[in-house]
């Protein structure tokens, strides 16, 4: 659940992020001299984003591996056995 749950907060953080990246132009930023005056979207942001789409994935690639372990080393679902067998 700790993982979905990362996954939830980092789509919403991106998703809002996307939201306001928005907002001053939705056309491409490709200039020709029929589309001088309007307002086109940062590619910046977009950039940004893929970025940490990418990472966002990584990360949860590694801590799905984590949990595979944990699985196979303590087949319990329950945090405080699992927490006092570590220490």
């Amino acid at each position: 659940m700790k993982i979905v749950s990362m996954d939830v907060m980092s789509t919403g953080a991106i998703a809002y992020y996307v939201l306001i990246a928005s907002r001053e132009g939705f056309l491409t930023p490709i200039l020709s001299e029929n589309n001088i005056n309007r307002v086109y979207a940062d590619p910046v942001p977009q950039g940004a984003i893929l970025t940490a789409i990418v990472i966002g994935l990584s990360i949860q690639a590694l801590m799905l591996v984590g949990v595979m372990k944990l699985s196979r080393d303590h087949p319990t679902l329950d945090t405080h056995e699992i927490e006092k067998d570590n220490t």
